[in-house]
């Protein structure tokens, strides 16, 4: 199991941005994170994969645990070594590079199974096999996600954590990615999805967690998230009776206020 506890963040030894917050990964198992930009996930994300400090951040209090051991300590390669990679937010691949160039890059940690695990990354994406000696900077944008996805899988982790997979992706695209990432977790990935879209994620997800301004305000089983009228409210923007509402809207102000306290 991969498992937050009371975990605190701070960057540049001033700004704290994550406040106590803990969850677990069961193995096996689809998790969602959902949270509004600065609600802390991408933090928690770089805290989990040993990038904060890159980014002058570090763990103040807390800790991260593996199978019961800290990873918290860990740079970045040692946190891949261990079974856990990370598909960061935007993509970010290597746009004058080939499709299959950014994938023999995430085959660095493990460079004996790299034909394997590339046969299985253009199993799961056949889109990249075609377009495999494609400079990356030319891919669309759900290509590119799909290659990112592809990449991070090169290393055969045990946890896949995924960084707002959906973000600028049109609904089919993101119906095919919510697809793709439920194939992963049946081949035995597990998955921590962090997004937004609070309908893709919790479809998919067997638990669901809720980060805001640094902290965990909601903990349950995904479908029970789903029906929460807090989470149609603010993440489906629908009112309790299913219409719509505007997240101007002076109630989801006060209902805000009183989620939050």
């Amino acid at each position: 199991m991969l498992a937050v506890s009371n975990l605190e963040v701070v960057y540049d030894d001033v700004v704290l941005v994550l406040r106590g917050v803990s969850l677990e990964v069961p193995e096996g198992q689809v998790v969602g994170l959902l949270g509004a930009n600065g609600a802390g996930k991408t933090t928690l994300l770089r805290a989990l994969s040993g990038l904060l400090d890159i980014h002058h951040g570090a763990v103040t209090r807390g800790q991260i645990t593996l199978d019961g051991e800290r990873i918290d300590h860990l740079d970045p390669q040692q946190v891949v070594a261990r079974g856990v990679s990370q598909v960061l937010e935007g993509r970010r691949v290597f746009g004058e590079f080939s499709v299959e160039e950014n994938l023999r890059v995430g085959a660095h940690t493990k460079p004996k199974d790299r034909a394997g695990n590339l046969e299985r990354v253009y199993g799961l994406f056949p889109r990249l096999l075609e377009r495999r000696t494609q400079a990356a900077g030319y891919l669309s944008g759900g290509e590119q996600q799909m290659l990112a996805m592809g990449r991070a899988l090169m290393s055969n982790p045990r946890y896949l954590l995924l960084d707002e997979p959906s973000l600028g992706l049109a609904p089919q695209l993101v119906a095919n990615i919510r697809d793709l990432i439920t194939t992963i977790n049946e081949q035995g990935t597990t998955v921590l999805l962090v997004e937004q879209n609070a309908s893709m994620a919790l479809s998919i997800s067997e638990h669901g967690y809720v980060l805001e301004n640094g902290r965990v305000v909601m903990d349950k089983p995904a479908a029970e998230l789903l029906d929460d009228d807090d989470i149609k409210e603010f993440y489906l923007g629908l009112g309790a009776e299913g219409a719509e509402r505007s997240f101007r809207d002076v109630k989801h102000y006060r209902r805000r206020k009183r989620w939050l306290s």
